[in-house]
Parts: C-alpha cells; sequence; structure tokens
C-alpha cells in the first residue's frame, strides 16, 4: 500500500511538472548601447524607435557615445556596455585579448567610407608611395586594417612605414598640422578631411579589400538574454531599412547631434550602407582574413578563429 502511494505521488510530481509553463527568460532594466559618431545612430536616438520597443517590455534604452571602436568593445568586455556597433578589426584585437563579446549582427559595406588621405599637394601618388612615410590611424581600429592591407598590396612592409597610432581627434590635429604624411581613416573624418582641408584620397577600402562592420554584444548578456539581443538586431534591422530611404533626416539628425557640417554629413550618409545581416559564411570568411592578417605580422598575441565567437542570429525566430 505505502509503495502504491509512493508511485502514485511519484506519478503526481512528474505530471505537475510537466504541465508547469518553461520558466520565461529573464529581462534587464536596462539595455545600454556605445555608438559612435558614424553610423545612422543619432536619427534612431532622435527617433525613439529602440525606446518605443523595449518600454513596453519594462527595460529603459541607454546611449553611451565613444571616439572609436577599441573603447567601446573594452566597455563591452567589462559589462559597463551591453551591446554596440564598430568596425572590422576591433573585435579581432579584442577577441585576440580573451574579451567577453559576441559577433551579433553584420552590416556589408561597399568600402567608400573609410580611406587613406595625404594633402592636396602631397608629392605621394600611389600606395609604393607611402615607403619611408608617417602614417596616422587608430591602433586596433578598422583604419588599422585598412592601413595594413594597402600596404600588402603595394609589396610594403609594416616595418617600412612609420607608424602613428592616434585617436581620430588627434590624428586630425597632425593631419592639419602637417606633423605626418598619411592617415587612414573613416568618416566622418574622412569626409570632413575631404571637405576642409581638400585632402586627397589615395585609396578606398574598397580598392584594397572587403569591409564589414558589426554589431557587438556581451558574453553573458547574450546568453543571459538572447531573445533582447533578437529584439535589438531586428529593430535596428527595420531602423537599417528606413535609413536607406531616408538619407537627408540621417544626415540632418547626425549634424544636429554632433556638431559636424551638414555638408560632410551628407557626403558620408550618401555612400554608405545600413542593411543589418546575420553573420553568413561569407561574412565570416572575410573577417578571418582580417584576423589572420593581424597574426600574420604578429600585431595580436596570438591567432583567433571567428567563428567561436559567432552568435547565430535568424531574423524573425
Amino acid at each position: 500500500m505505502i509503495a502504491r502511494r509512493h508511485l502514485l505521488t511519484v506519478a503526481l510530481l512528474i505530471a505537475t511538472v510537466a504541465a508547469a509553463p518553461a520558466r520565461a527568460e529573464d529581462k534587464p532594466a536596462e539595455i545600454r548601447i556605445g555608438t559612435q559618431k558614424g553610423g545612422f545612430f543619432p536619427a534612431v536616438r532622435q527617433r525613439q524607435t529602440l525606446e518605443n520597443a523595449f518600454k513596453p517590455l519594462g527595460i529603459e534604452v541607454k546611449w553611451i557615445d565613444f571616439q572609436f571602436g577599441p573603447p567601446l568593445l573594452e566597455a563591452i568586455n567589462v559589462g559597463s556596455v551591453d551591446f554596440g556597433f564598430v568596425g572590422d578589426t576591433p573585435p579581432i584585437f579584442a577577441q585576440a585579448g580573451g574579451a567577453k563579446i559576441r559577433y551579433v549582427a553584420a552590416v556589408k559595406s561597399e568600402g567608400d567610407n573609410q580611406a587613406i588621405i595625404v594633402p592636396k599637394d602631397s608629392p605621394i601618388k600611389t600606395l609604393a608611395d607611402l615607403k619611408g612615410k608617417r602614417v596616422a590611424f587608430g591602433k586596433g581600429s578598422s583604419a588599422h586594417n585598412l592601413l595594413v592591407a594597402s600596404l600588402e598590396k603595394a609589396g610594403l612592409s609594416w616595418s617600412d612605414i612609420t607608424p602613428a597610432p592616434l585617436a581620430p581627434a588627434d590624428a586630425t590635429a597632425a593631419f592639419v598640422k602637417g606633423s605626418v604624411d598619411a592617415w587612414s581613416i573613416w568618416d566622418p573624418y574622412l569626409a570632413l578631411a575631404e571637405l576642409k582641408e581638400k585632402a586627397r584620397v589615395l585609396v578606398f577600402d574598397k580598392d584594397v579589400h572587403k569591409p564589414n562592420a558589426y554589431y557587438i554584444a556581451n558574453t553573458d548578456f547574450v546568453e543571459k538574454y538572447p531573445s533582447v539581443v533578437a529584439k535589438l538586431n531586428t529593430t535596428f534591422a527595420s531602423e537599417g531599412k528606413w535609413a536607406e530611404a531616408h538619407h537627408e533626416d540621417v544626415a540632418k539628425a547626425q549634424s544636429d547631434a554632433t556638431g559636424v557640417d551638414i555638408e560632410a554629413v551628407r557626403r558620408f550618409v550618401n555612400r554608405s550602407t545600413y542593411s543589418v545581416v546575420p553573420l553568413d559564411p561569407d561574412v565570416i570568411k572575410t573577417q578571418q582574413a582580417v584576423a589572420d592578417r593581424f597574426a600574420k605580422l604578429g600585431l595580436i598575441p596570438k591567432p583567433v578563429n571567428v567563428s567561436d565567437i559567432v552568435w547565430k542570429w535568424t531574423p524573425g525566430s
């Protein structure tokens, strides 16, 4: 009789567990999003699209600005930022350093938003002419990759130039004063140099390699809140479609938010792409080539396998 009661109790427990609803995914009280001067983020912020998407879930959105990618990814690594947007190189350096990051989406670029520039009267006419010259770039940034790829194309080695690793604000001053011979840089700094300083483009990204940009999230954040990350991706993808059809609105919002000359911003926006997509095999292959390039030169502490930190996003899921 006791055995029978025991069996009935066990059966009831099993039935109760089976009937219980699955535990709902936790949700954060706040999402901290890291951005840079570039992109369509001022327009997205102005439109309050993310705030409107997450407010019904009881989640606040906080925007945090960075001058360029490496410090943004360090903030994601230490957990002071949850989600952000960067070029192709910062994630390579971050992964090689053991950072807690995941690729969660990509933006395929046409390669018109970054270039190596020289002063308008510079004797430098080709990539080969960079030999022996002092070249500014952001260390660990996508401009770093452009410079390395350009030297490869010209048959030059890293030791053939005098590297001048400078943050964009410092590099701007150095370029204007003539204390560097060339500068590898992205928009809107590129557009400003073209318009204000009449800088001459030596090569664009598209002339030497295939660039992409990425949405990156903190590893713990992705693992704890996968549906939130998917919703972030979906919302930015929707905003990307809007931006493709509203260049003037994007330009005006960015100019108003940053104080950057509207003509420079228009030039930047009109040569930008905003389509947010999952990391497909082609994107991963391209990014792996970037990683291998830096590993070969010994510029990162160890080789990395990009696919190890790719989070699979299926739009509509």
